[in-house]
């Protein structure tokens, strides 16, 4: 338990005050005199206010925190604290992230003990009143309800006790307090509405001010300026006024002057810039700068010289009830120290920086804005970089503002904030203020939150609290204490590094900084460590122990290398954990990481070799195997090492012992070569662990041959040229070391070309492209593909694309500018005829590739090039004559190469598009290549008609007569019409074809032949066909359907219809020959006549459509014409089927039937249907029940449309009738306009007492001037005044109409007011004035409109 400091300065901006909970005091320890009876309250409230004693101010830079509660707040910030959740010990350990804010509890919140009795006591005892303000300077004073103020000392002791009960009844409740800069005046403002000046050396009264404002209202600022003769104060009413002191001869008086009317914008909040005594010489001193906040918009004003208004800034949209908020602070910024002013009123706080010019003018600049999601009722700095935000949920925010981080939340929910509501409301004057400063009052504050010198008090119900910024110390000993290590260790090297934010007691330049966090946090690792080894779990799974040491032992390593002591890292740190098993494994294992990263490039020998047994014995070898190939070869026993990595199959890590300890680069290669090479030359497949050898390997060779060390790094200056050179004579060598008789020559570069033909090649490759002037370099090079060349060319052992890569290799060596190498072309031609062979099938798309990349990469130098295209001919490698074409500019050839490769031809019409749209060939070339297109367009269209045609339309438009008449095959000729006249997506083309309609009508025709169904869609998408002629086309083929819509199209419904009827004549036929033809067998082979019946009624339905379409322009008797026969066509169908046994058959006929009479009732009348039936052959002879299914048909549905008809009726009768009352109960009913002004020239609608002026209302409750309206062309219909209609000018302005009859009806007029367009007038004139009421008519020309829906609701 740490003691609390002697003294803490109230005046520093860095003052602290202790969080520990001091304990009892002890008399004998401090030295305390025995008192016989310690001074009551009333002892001291009832001393005479005039007496004289001399009273000496204790040093104002001392506050005794010894009766400070500061246990009940030693709370921790949500930034910083920890649920203590136990599922901890299934956490994974997480890398350290030292970019993770960590903040610890930043503010201290500790309860005056002392002050708070004595507020309790005066209240209880001598009924002194609840608190209600709050100020703090050098002293603080607390002012009561029963208007007696409270002044303590720094040691919390009662002072003075300024005015009476009988002031308090008088004056009211003290409603704001302010203390000049050197303490000597106390100002008291009171609810009622005087101001009271103390002098604090003698507690006497200097002035009581009762007229400096209007009566009536209460006193909510009373501030000091700089100036120890001028005050300003703030009353309910929104005024604000200057109070200039002075004394003549003795005599004390105050001059009053009005800075801000409260008519124009009430004023809740003002703030006068108080300069700090370290800039007292500030330039912007002399202007006396005041801040004052309205309910709509801020102001900076100068008192002195004169009264200048600097600046106005309006507020952003908030909530009405949010309070204003005001803080001035001076702030360094760039180099220059200037005021800031932080205010707000809702969730956003606005900075402005306010400066003097050279030319003596004040500038503001608007710095960035802080955005919270909270409502702000206190806003207070504590020191230049953090304010201390209060929102309306009391929650405490401690705010960084350059970064706008939140660094910690409080709850003050204890501290029962003292409002100051009543004073808003000015209760103890009659309650005569504002709603708006009413409802703003309901949050405020302002005389309960006081902050000074880095310090804030704050006012409760019965208790007095101080908060202020814990030192760095402080904050790290808070998180200590709370077991939190880690966050600990992280707040503490944000204090190290400087991005700790509100740090306090940190002095000194950077090394010294530094050095003092540094030595804290050595001290707080070797706690952490102790922490761990005396909390580890004695019993339980291994697994829990490892846990809990993955949480703490990585954080040690990591801030010891932070901080470079790796002395303590490996000494003290290291002994105390070999004490427990698990937690030296956890500690080796932690290395790893800090080892890749470079961050630990040297291990003790000790540690090393613990390292090496932990690894080893663990089964992490690839762990160690990384953790080797970074660290220092010295710190490494090399045998015990290589012996590991042996036995391990630790390659990497072999490699680098070898080349970094003993500078071996060739050791590890034959060691290498030793296991991979049996396997490869044996022709054995190779394992996965082999194929990742061999790669190491090919990887090695190349960081070997580019002066790069493996498997990171570079090879030292000095012995790269000898690392490549041994490199080469390695890999030249013609037997190994153990060679044996059977070994073939050459054996480390045939085990690389076995292995990976095309990378060693590329190995290759990447190293001469190094090789420059190096003469020995150059004779390697020479030398090595002289032997790839002896042992590659003509050895069956290797593929086609094997020796194909080779000399692509080749190839591009020979192409080089600078190349220096010599091959034999022979060789060359000897490869061509390898991979050209004609005879050989095998691999044929692999030998066509690798002879196309030699070709690509220069090697069409070394060939003839007749000889190579007359090879690639009888081999079928079309790609290698397509090449060789292309540089001749043959392009006709080509498409033969295209069309002759199966797997290529489809890509022909791509190759011939680009080549005609493309620019860079001329004409005569694109003029072959459309020649040799029209030889084979045969071939073309078999392969893709659709792409045939695109390519047609785009290039051979002229051409489409000829390209018909190559086609012989109509099936195809018609495909490729289809695709070359069907309907194109997107813009149209600019190619047109010739003779289109003759090309329609042959599609037509070909249509008809091949495709019948889709020959309806063909005629209603095509409309380049010639009607008369595409008619004798469909009659020539007999497509009926086809032939009756164009018939249709023509004009001719009879013989459209005749068509059809024949079509539905045939179908019936047919379905009754097949019903004779099933006869009485089972209901299953019936069955078989449905599709049929199908066909049937598809061809009923379309004549039913075609009668809509057409009866609608002719009379009775064409009618008639039309559908008797179809009727008389289905009633015969009916008496041939009747006499079969075919139930479903017949069933479907009769439903067919009724759907005909449906049809024909809409355009028939029913006795004329009925007559023709009766009259019909079919029904004349038979009884009357062989046509009650058809008479009760037609009844049921005359039945249903007399149902339709009178509900239809009825409603409409109720939409008139609700219409027509709703109507009259509108336009009997007075109307209320919202406004006593005019809508347009916002004046009162009586401009003039003694004018008769007319205005006119609206449903709405606008309301206007007559003139206002005629100015704005708002009247339409008759030209006479009286009978003039008018609209209201607001309502159709805001919803976008249009002036004029289309105008619908204002609000308050339901929808069946528009429709049926009546006006109504009712005059009614009252003293001079005459009041027109107006419901906005429609005009007489709209029509009426049925509309079938629910009646609207009426909007009362």
């Amino acid at each position: 338990m740490s003691q609390s400091p002697d003294t803490r300065s109230l005046l520093s901006a860095s003052s602290q005050l202790n969080l520990m909970e001091v304990e009892s005091i002890d008399d004998k320890e401090f030295d305390i005199p025995q008192v016989d009876t310690p001074p009551t309250l009333e002892s001291i409230l009832s001393q005479m206010e005039d007496e004289e004693d001399p009273f000496v101010l204790e040093d104002t830079c001392i506050l005794n925190t010894d009766n400070m509660d500061a246990h009940s707040c030693d709370t921790s910030s949500l930034a910083s604290s920890d649920s203590g959740d136990p599922a901890y010990l299934k956490r994974k350990r997480k890398t350290l992230d030292l970019n993770a804010a960590v903040h610890g509890s930043v503010l201290r919140l500790s309860q005056l003990k002392g002050i708070s009795a004595q507020i309790v006591a005066a209240a209880d005892k001598v009924d002194a009143g609840l608190p209600t303000a709050i100020t703090m300077a050098g002293v603080i004073a607390v002012g009561t309800s029963h208007g007696l103020a409270l002044v303590f000392d720094t040691n919390q002791a009662l002072r003075l006790c300024l005015g009476s009960k009988t002031t308090g009844a008088e004056f009211g409740a003290v409603s704001a307090l302010s203390i000049n800069h050197d303490c000597s005046r106390l100002l008291c403002g009171f609810a009622k509405g005087q101001i009271t000046m103390w002098d604090l050396a003698n507690g006497k009264l200097l002035r009581t001010i009762t007229d400096a404002h209007p009566p009536g209202t209460a006193i909510l600022h009373v501030k000091f300026t700089d100036d120890p003769t001028l005050a300003v104060c703030n009353d309910s009413g929104g005024s604000v006024f200057e109070l200039a002191f002075r004394r003549v001869m003795g005599m004390r008086s105050c001059d009053s002057r009005c800075l801000f009317s409260g008519s124009k914008g009430e004023v809740c909040c003002i703030e006068p810039l108080r300069t700090p005594p370290d800039f007292r010489d500030h330039p912007i001193t002399h202007f006396s700068l005041l801040a004052m906040a309205s309910l709509t918009k801020i102001l900076v004003i100068g008192l002195k010289p004169t009264l200048n208004v600097w600046m106005t800034f309006p507020y952003t949209k908030s909530d009405p009830s949010s309070v204003p908020q005001l803080a001035w602070h001076f702030v360094p910024v760039q180099k220059m120290v200037n005021p800031i002013l932080a205010f707000c009123k809702g969730d956003t706080v606005h900075f402005l920086l306010v400066k003097k010019e050279e030319m003596g003018t004040i500038h503001v600049i608007k710095q960035r804005q802080l955005h919270l999601s909270c409502d702000i009722i206190s806003l207070n700095w504590i020191n230049s970089r953090t304010l201390v935000l209060v929102d309306s949920h009391e929650k405490l925010q401690v705010v960084d503002r350059p970064t706008q981080e939140v660094l910690e939340t409080l709850d003050l929910e204890q501290v029962q904030l003292v409002y100051n509501s009543r004073h808003f409301k000015s209760l103890a004057t009659g309650g005569n203020v504002s709603q708006a400063l009413a409802l703003v009052g309901e949050k405020a504050c302002y005389q309960s939150v006081s902050s000074y010198a880095g310090q804030m008090v704050c006012l409760g119900t019965k208790s007095a609290h101080i908060m202020a910024l814990r030192n760095w110390k402080e904050r790290i000993d808070c998180l200590l204490r709370q077991e939190h290590f880690v966050e600990a260790l992280s707040l503490a090297w944000s204090f190290h590094e400087g991005a700790a934010k509100a740090v306090v007691g940190l002095h000194g330049d950077v090394l010294k900084r530094k050095g003092v966090v540094s030595d804290k946090m050595v001290e707080i690792l070797l706690q952490f460590s102790e922490f761990a080894l005396k909390k580890c779990p004695e019993q339980g799974k291994i697994q829990v122990m490892e846990q809990h040491f993955q949480d703490v032992v990585p954080v040690l390593v990591d801030y010891c290398l932070l901080l470079q002591r790796v002395d303590l890292l490996f000494t003290q740190l290291y002994a105390r954990l070999l004490e427990n098993t698990v937690a030296k494994g956890v500690f080796l294992e932690s290395l790893e990481s800090c080892i890749i990263a470079n961050r630990l490039g040297h291990l003790p020998t000790p540690i090393m070799k613990d390292l090496l047994a932990h690894y080893h014995d663990s089964g992490m070898m690839d762990s160690l195997e990384r953790c080797i190939v970074h660290l220092d070869v010295t710190s490494l026993d090399i045998q015990q090492v290589v012996q590991v990595c042996w036995h391990n199959q630790l390659y990497d890590a072999m490699i680098y012992v070898f080349n970094r300890g003993m500078n071996d680069y060739i050791t590890p290669m034959e060691k290498l070569f030793a296991v991979i090479g049996p396997t490869v030359r044996e022709g054995r497949s190779i394992t996965d662990e082999g194929v990742v050898m061999g790669n190491k390997l090919l990887v090695y060779i190349s960081c070997c041959l580019a002066g790069r060390a493996y498997p990171l790094g570079d090879i030292p200056e000095d012995l790269v040229l000898q690392v490549k050179n041994q490199v080469f004579e390695f890999l030249i060598r013609l037997h190994s070391g153990d060679s044996s008789e059977e070994e073939d020559v050459f054996p480390f570069i045939q085990t690389l070309l076995h292995f990976d033909t095309r990378e060693f090649l590329n190995v290759l490759a990447m190293t001469f492209d190094d090789f420059k002037n190096d003469k020995q370099a150059l004779e390697y090079q020479q030398r090595i593909v002289d032997i790839l060349l002896q042992v590659m060319v003509d050895n069956p052992d290797f593929t086609p694309s094997q020796v194909g890569g080779l000399f692509t290799f080749l190839a591009r060596q020979l192409a080089k500018p600078n190349n220096t190498l010599f091959v034999n072309r022979k060789l060359f031609d000897q490869v061509l005829e390898f991979l050209c062979c004609p005879d050989d099938d095998s691999r044929h798309t692999e030998r066509q590739q690798v002879l196309l990349e030699l070709l690509q990469v220069g090697g069409v130098v070394q060939f003839n090039e007749e000889r190579l295209l007359t090879l690639a001919e009888k081999a079928k490698f079309y790609q290698i004559c397509e090449f060789l074409y292309e540089n001749k500019h043959l392009y006709e050839r080509i498409i033969d190469c295209y069309l002759r490769d199966p797997l290529r031809k489809w890509e022909i019409f791509t190759y011939i598009h680009n080549l005609l749209s493309m620019p860079g060939y001329t004409d005569e070339e694109k003029q072959k290549v459309k020649i040799k297109v029209l030889q084979h367009v045969q071939e073309l269209v078999s392969l893709d008609p659709s792409k045939s045609a695109d390519l047609v339309m785009c290039h051979f438009a002229d051409e489409v007569q000829a390209i018909l008449s190559e086609l012989q095959d109509e099936q195809l000729l018609f495909r490729f019409l289809s695709c070359l006249l069907e309907p194109r997506e997107g813009p149209p083309s600019g190619s047109t074809l010739p003779l289109e309609r003759d090309l329609h009508e042959l599609l037509l025709d070909l249509s008809c032949r091949f495709d019948p169904q889709q020959l309806l869609t063909f005629l209603r998408t095509s409309q380049h066909y010639r009607l008369e002629e595409a008619i004798q086309i469909t009659e020539k083929h007999g497509c009926n359907e086809a032939t009756a819509y164009l018939l249709e199209k023509k004009g001719d419904v009879q013989g459209a219809f005749a068509g059809l009827l024949q079509t539905l004549k045939e179908r019936l036929r047919l379905l009754t020959e097949s019903e004779r033809q099933v006869g009485g067998r089972a209901e299953e082979e019936e069955a078989d006549g449905e599709p049929v019946l199908m066909r049937v009624k598809d061809s009923l339905n379309n004549i039913i459509a075609f009668c809509h379409r057409c009866c609608q322009n002719l009379d009775q008797q064409h009618i008639k014409v039309l559908c008797f026969p179809l009727l008389d066509t289905l009633m015969a169908s009916q008496k041939e089927v009747k006499g079969l046994n075919a139930k479903n058959t017949s069933e479907g006929l009769k439903e067919m039937t009724l759907e005909v009479l449906n049809c024909m009732s809409s355009f028939i009348s029913l006795p004329a249907i009925i007559q023709h039936i009766l009259q019909d052959p079919v029904y004349g002879k038979g009884k009357l029940a062989e046509i009650q299914g058809l008479i009760l048909g037609m009844l049921d549905t005359f039945n249903y449309e007399q149902t339709l008809l009178e509900t239809t009726t009825n409603l409409l009768n109720h939409d008139l009738h609700w219409s027509l009352a709703h109507l009259r109960s509108a336009v009997t009913r007075g109307l209320h306009p919202r406004q006593d002004h005019c809508n347009i020239c916002l004046q009162h609608y009586k401009r003039r007492q003694e004018s008769s002026e007319e205005i006119i209302v609206f449903s709405c409750g606008h309301l206007y001037h007559l003139p206002c309206l005629q100015q704005k062309d708002c009247g339409w219909g008759f030209a006479s005044e009286l009978q003039q209609q008018w609209r209201c000018y607001k309502c159709s302005s805001s919803h976008g109409r249009r002036a004029g009859p289309s105008t619908k009806a204002d609000r308050g007029c339901s929808a069946s007011l528009a429709k049926l367009s009546i006006l109504s007038e009712v005059s009614h004139c009252q003293s001079s004035e005459k009041t027109r009421f107006l419901i906005p008519p429609q005009p007489e020309t709209e029509s009426l409109l049925l509309k079938l829906s629910p009646p609207p609701l009426f909007e009362e």
